[in-house]
């Protein structure tokens, strides 16, 4: 693959995941419009553009992640010490139970794990549909329309400031079907998680960072299912260079993509990308019936 396509793509990657603009929606549009065929090392590349975007996820908030790890793996400990206790009760029935979600963080953990299970159980229910939307551009074209809705619902719904701790686990879940959703090409995943979140009462700021983190374990989810049948002799070894670039620029322009994205929180300005997605998409809509 030429260096400048590498380029494009990782810094389309970085820009559109964070941005809530579709990073899916703008490789299928990308790919088609340039003629970029990435042959039987699709599937890698592909794989690699996600590693670059979690990348700048955990620099942008290694500080919350490594606190949920902490946490989360306390949660773990605090749930096996119960079930112990629960039959050292037979013996001594004044031991008392741990209380397990006792700090803001491990509720956060918990939002984050009902979350994900929706996202799971609809990204493989629609896989195969996805898979199939993936070669058709006016497809993402037409979901470029649906996320231009949730990003002018996200301006004008009337902001609450839940954290954590006054969030709730009903909530959580209706976050993570939206961001099951999302798995369709042109719907953008940031924008429509943000906008549940922001509907669901979270304060803005933590939506955003709610929005980021909770990607982790459905991307990771995406990259193993999409691992499951990678052998290495798909790997055209001229593509390596190409590949690595494309993964060091998603890297570093998603981490600024996401700084800019934590400072827009106070505005209402989701209504530029909101027109943005509708003019890109109008785009792909006319190139899939005169290109």
């Amino acid at each position: 693959m030429p260096v400048w396509k590498a380029l494009i793509l990782g810094l389309v990657q970085g820009l559109a995941e964070f941005l809530p603009i579709s990073s899916s929606g703008h490789l299928i549009i990308i790919k088609q419009v340039l003629g970029i065929d990435l042959g039987s090392g699709g599937m890698f590349f592909d794989v690699m553009l996600h590693f670059g975007t979690l990348i700048a996820i955990f620099i942008a908030f290694w500080k919350d992640i490594k606190r949920l790890i902490i946490d989360g793996i306390h949660i773990v400990i605090d749930i096996f010490a119960n079930i112990i206790i629960f039959f050292v009760k037979i013996i001594h029935r004044d031991k008392e139970y741990r209380y397990v979600i006792k700090t803001s963080y491990r509720k956060f953990v918990m939002l984050i794990i009902i979350s994900t299970i929706p996202t799971a159980i609809i990204g493989l229910l629609m896989s195969d549909i996805v898979e199939m939307a993936n070669d058709m551009i006016i497809v993402p074209g037409v979901c470029l329309f649906i996320t231009a809705i949730f990003l002018f619902i996200a301006d004008f719904v009337d902001v609450e400031e839940k954290t954590p701790k006054e969030a709730s686990y009903i909530s959580a879940g209706m976050i993570g079907i939206a961001q099951g959703l999302a798995t369709m090409p042109g719907i953008s995943r940031s924008g429509t998680t943000i906008t549940a979140c922001l509907l669901c009462g979270f304060d803005k700021k933590f939506a955003v960072k709610y929005s980021f983190i909770m990607s982790i374990p459905a991307v990771l989810g995406a990259v193993v299912l999409e691992l499951k049948d990678f052998t290495p002799d798909i790997i055209v070894r001229e593509d390596i260079p190409g590949c690595i670039i494309a993964t060091v620029v998603a890297a570093v322009v998603g981490y600024f993509s996401i700084c800019f994205m934590m400072s827009l929180v106070r505005g209402k300005k989701y209504k530029y990308f909101a027109i943005y997605c509708i003019i890109l998409g109008g785009i792909a809509v006319g190139y899939n019936f005169l290109g």
